[in-house]
């Protein structure tokens, strides 16, 4: 069976984008060109080039790497850790 994929939402391809774009600017800032950035990442030059423009199919696990190398990777731990939502369909399952 083929696989496949499901157009991204517009809000998650705009948000990718955010990431890219901030993930470019740290690396500018921190003097690293593309060349010796991937060649850090282990990545092409053009797969970073794909996740600085917010490419979805770029793999969770670059992002995650590109964010190590800058002194970033911690930032990735908020993600999620308040789930208000979540808590609050919790409580009211509770009742």
């Amino acid at each position: 069976m083929p696989k496949t994929s499901l157009p991204p939402f517009r809000s998650v391809t705009k948000q990718l984008a955010a990431l890219g774009e901030r993930i470019r600017l740290a690396r500018l800032r921190r003097k690293l060109g593309s060349a010796q950035f991937a060649e850090r990442m282990g990545v092409s030059r053009e797969t970073l080039r794909r996740l600085e423009k917010g490419d979805e199919t770029v793999a969770i696990g670059s992002y995650m790497r590109a964010l190590r190398i800058l002194g970033l990777e911690t930032d990735v731990d908020d993600v999620a850790k308040d789930d208000v939502l979540g808590r609050k369909l919790q409580d009211a399952d509770l009742m």
